[in-house]
């Protein structure tokens, strides 16, 4: 009777979190541009999302994403597949940098984000290689100033490359947030603090940077 009990309540939990996945539609009525372009297009026999940074922003690292309206993340699991292409006047700096923005203040002017940068995730330079993914902190931890106090910490290889789908995985809790790529088993990125503290809570945003024409569909946000 006891391990009845048990696996009722196991069965339950599981149950539970499944029901807290929401797969969030990408359309007009969902989504808020901020600091981009954001339209509609038939990828691979499916409509997707796509957005391209405004021209008029010139710093990087910026609140540069499509956000989802009326969703509040703290804790919990964001999924998504993105797809990077080079703008045809894209900087040679362009590296197709592609991720999600997540614990968005309501003014868009605090945030996390994690981002890949797939062309260099088969160069032939090392050193490239070990930048193929980047967290930051808006507005007072972007990348630079994070490669220069805490060199190569918060950035890490994986493998990636331009137009391919890609499947990002951000698993948050508290203050640590750890990036699966591709469904892999092992996190790609691991932070352990987060730069805006553990209590901080928000929106999401589809992120893209110079140089990006970003694709993006099945957004599934799983809340804890």
């Amino acid at each position: 009777m006891k391990n009845l009990k048990y696996i009722f309540v196991v069965c339950f939990l599981i149950g539970s979190k499944s029901l807290s996945a929401q797969k969030i539609n990408l359309n007009n009525k969902t989504l808020e541009p901020n600091q981009v372009a954001m339209s509609f297009e038939n990828l691979d026999d499916k409509e997707v999302l796509k957005v391209v940074k405004d021209t008029t922003v010139q710093l990087v690292d910026e609140p540069t994403f499509v956000r989802i309206k009326d969703l509040n993340f703290k804790n919990g699991s964001i999924e998504v597949k993105v797809l990077s292409r080079l703008l045809k006047n894209a900087p040679a700096f362009a590296r197709g940098f592609i991720g999600v923005a997540f614990r968005i203040d309501d003014k868009n002017t605090k945030y996390e984000s994690i981002y890949i940068r797939p062309t260099n995730g088969r160069v032939d330079d090392q050193v490239r290689r070990n930048h193929s993914i980047q967290y930051y902190a808006y507005p007072d931890f972007k990348f630079d100033k994070l490669r220069q106090i805490s060199p190569e910490k918060y950035e890490s290889y994986a493998d990636m490359g331009l137009n391919e789908w890609i499947t990002m995985r951000i698993e948050v809790k508290g203050k640590e947030a750890q990036l699966f790529l591709n469904n892999s088993k092992y996190p790609v990125l691991i932070v352990n603090d987060l730069k805006l503290g553990e209590n901080t809570e928000g929106g999401i945003g589809l992120w893209v940077e110079i140089g990006t024409e970003g694709y993006f569909k099945d957004l599934k946000i799983t809340k804890q």
